[in-house]
């Protein structure tokens, strides 16, 4: 069955806040991930900080949701977050406690945080929101640990992230835990968001560091390196692969993503070995041979190379 992802719609919504997560998620269905969206609100016409009108969306109450899914609050204005009228909604607050007691994760984009705070939810867990009101969400509710200077959070199925771009590294952070790494890149640059960042902008992945680039021909023959990792291939064929000489190809790769081709099949072979660990059942000969290599010896020297 597939993961539906929820997007609740409040009165004076941020547009980006709700068509960043919305698009990745878009195309991670374009690329055959079993998702569905589904919108809805408090019943009513509303109208995004801008001025876009957007019409009556289902009620909150009518949605249906299973665990596994994702509930996902884009930021509307502080405004609107911290008046009298939106914290009159007790059965939307008690609606979202409901959906996490069964099993969904919720999510809150920017000043979305405000909406899972007021709900209960954020009560002695981590969280963060827009730079500009974390203080005064730390304020209004002394119960919670706003964190500052970080992109977006994760703890116990309830997920918060930063102000506007972030909702979407947020979205693909969750994209990466539901159908992997690569999986994601492509969702990724789909978006044109080459360089997807983490919940604290470091450590990125082996597999997905490289790739801050614009090179059609280069990021075929990563996706074919990633995909055909376990498979023995020339240089020669990397470089047909993208149409270049060998040494134009050696040239553009390294001028491209900063390291060398062999390096790059190294940095792959790493990270899917280390995918490859968590499984008990295989041998580490087993998983030196699915990423390319002849000996568990071979396959350390990879491992603890720094």
């Amino acid at each position: 069955m597939a993961t539906k992802f929820i997007f609740l719609l409040l009165p004076q919504v941020h547009i980006l806040d709700l068509a960043g997560p919305d698009q990745a998620i878009h195309e991670a269905i374009d690329y055959g991930a079993d998702f569905e969206i589904e919108h809805c609100s408090i019943g009513q016409a509303l109208i995004t900080t801008s001025g876009l009108p957007v019409g009556a969306l289902k009620h909150f109450s009518e949605v249906k949701f299973k665990t596994g899914d994702f509930l996902l609050i884009p930021g509307s204005s502080y405004n609107y977050l911290t008046s009298k009228l939106f914290l009159q909604q007790k059965e939307l607050f008690l609606w979202i406690k409901n959906l996490y007691n069964s099993g969904v994760s919720v999510c809150s984009i920017c000043m979305g945080a405000f909406v899972l705070a007021e709900s209960g939810l954020l009560n002695n867990k981590n969280c963060t929101t827009h730079f500009k009101k974390t203080k005064a969400l730390r304020e209004k509710y002394p119960k919670i640990q706003v964190q500052d200077n970080i992109l977006f959070t994760e703890q116990n199925g309830i997920y918060t992230s930063a102000g506007i771009a972030s909702g979407i590294d947020l979205t693909l952070h969750i994209i990466e835990q539901l159908q992997g790494s690569h999986f994601a890149h492509l969702v990724a640059r789909e978006l044109v968001v080459f360089s997807r960042r983490n919940g604290t902008d470091s450590q990125e992945s082996e597999f997905l560091k490289f790739r801050n680039h614009l090179h059609s021909g280069i990021h075929r023959v990563q996706d074919f390196i990633f995909e055909n990792i376990q498979k023995k291939s020339a240089l020669l064929d990397y470089a047909d692969l993208a149409d270049m000489s060998e040494r134009n190809f050696t040239r553009i790769f390294k001028k491209e993503t900063g390291t060398t081709v062999l390096a790059y099949i190294n940095a792959v072979r790493k990270a899917k070995a280390r995918e490859y660990l968590k499984n008990p059942d295989l041998s580490r000969i087993e998983i030196a041979n699915k990423v390319g290599l002849q000996s568990e010896k071979q396959l350390l020297r990879i491992l603890t190379n720094h």
